[in-house]
């Protein structure tokens, strides 16, 4: 048979047409290119005795280009939240952040430096005694004295106005 590019000339109205009576009207370039690459390949599976090429190349090329689209919707569908309104329902976890602290500065009024250093880095950050003693430089032993300051004068607190 010919070579490509004579194959490329003859059918390149064939694929463009295939795009057109799909719809595709996004990324035309890309789904051009598939059909090449489906056209190159049905050149070299066609077999003489089954039939005409310009048949099979149509069905082979149009199949392929149905196979892109297919996937391609298949993808979109799973990574595009089509609805903005879930957009809407997603909280911003940093809008309470203010709230949470100066709640918590509230009850840490009467505590000391360190016993307030606690509060904020148990409640609002997660830390463990062992992880608040490595970043404010001290030992396990005075993390835990901390607490146990803060933890009596935040419940003696809480006694008096309850």
């Amino acid at each position: 048979m010919e070579n490509f590019e004579d194959l490329h000339t003859q059918y390149d109205l064939m694929i463009h047409k295939i795009i057109h009576s799909l719809h595709i009207y996004k990324n035309k370039p890309e789904y051009y290119q598939t059909g090449l690459i489906a056209l190159w390949e049905a050149h070299q599976k066609f077999d003489h005795e089954k039939g005409a090429f310009p048949a099979y190349a149509f069905s082979y090329v149009r199949g392929r280009i149905l196979s892109q689209l297919t996937n391609e919707n298949r993808n979109e569908e799973k990574s595009i939240f089509k609805e903005m309104e879930f957009f809407d329902m997603i909280e911003d976890e940093h809008v309470n952040e203010g709230l949470a602290e100066e709640l918590l500065y509230s009850y840490c009024e009467d505590l000391t430096e360190n016993q307030r250093k606690w509060v904020m880095y148990t409640c609002l950050y997660m830390l463990t005694v062992s992880e608040i003693a490595e970043v404010e430089d001290v030992s396990i032993s005075a993390v835990k004295k901390w607490r146990k300051g803060a933890k009596d004068k935040v419940q003696r607190m809480l006694d008096i106005k309850g």
